[in-house]
């Protein structure tokens, strides 16, 4: 795992297409913007069994 320190306003790019923002830093909290292509998923970690789910379903409901 790469880690990097990031201070608000500066930019990590990941690959050609993907860039992340540090918007701002309050406390704990850290504030990220995704500039991502449409065809790329941004989904936080825990959401990640409803979207299973969702695709599962939307499959089903496809057949």
């Amino acid at each position: 795992m790469l880690i990097l320190s990031r201070k608000a306003g500066e930019r990590i790019k990941l690959g050609d297409s993907i860039i992340l923002t540090v918007v701002g830093v309050t406390g704990d909290k850290v504030r990220v913007g995704i500039q991502a292509p449409a065809n790329v998923l941004v989904l936080r970690d825990e959401l990640e069994p409803f979207e299973e789910e969702r695709r599962t379903l939307k499959l089903r409901a496809a057949a």
